[in-house]
């Protein structure tokens, strides 16, 4: 049973599949990876006051086993374009602890029978320009929606402004009372 699984699992990332009007192959959309990291080396190089240049190097490992039959062949490249938040706090002298949270983008792959990549570094770099105008116009977006919320919050009046609750509001004051006098 396990095994007609993990062909039928392979089966599935092999076959084509639709997004947004374009066709794909491999891991379905919404579905994960967990990986682990070997020690890696990380180097980084001061080019500005606000600005590094970095290279990272490491083997990656799947954090479970990947189904029978699944997946590109050994030897197949890709590569991708990484935009991330790297989170760091210093815990002493030497040692910081770090994480990252981002998207990738998947510019190009080559197979492992093929010398030649599924784009040419000038369409990849295109490909990049129109990812990163599209990121840019993403955040540009949220930052005018950000503004309207703000704005809205500070013309709209809140209710206790707009109608105060009856058990807050001030009594009217009683008049002094009438005082009846006789006739004389």
């Amino acid at each position: 049973m396990k095994r007609q699984m993990d062909n039928d699992i392979a089966a599935t990332y092999e076959a084509f599949k639709q997004f947004e009007g374009r066709r794909y192959s491999g891991m379905k959309i919404g579905r994960s990876h967990k990986w682990y990291y070997d020690r890696g080396e990380w180097k980084e190089k001061k080019i500005t006051p606000d600005e590094w240049e970095i290279t990272y190097a490491v083997k990656k490992r799947r954090a479970g086993k990947a189904p029978e039959g699944s997946g590109v062949p050994v030897g197949t490249q890709y590569h991708w374009y990484i935009l991330a938040h790297q989170n760091v706090t210093k815990l002493n002298a030497n040692d910081y602890s770090t994480s990252m949270t981002g998207i990738k983008f998947k510019l190009a792959h080559k197979r492992a029978d093929n010398e030649k990549w599924s784009a040419s570094e000038r369409a990849q770099r295109k490909r990049l320009i129109d990812l990163l105008r599209k990121v840019a116009i993403s955040l540009e977006q949220q930052s005018a929606d950000e503004e309207t919320k703000k704005k809205t919050e500070e013309t709209t009046p809140s209710r206790r402004q707009a109608a105060p609750s009856l058990s807050k509001a001030k009594k009217p004051e009683k008049s002094a009372p009438v005082r009846k006098t006789k006739a004389a």
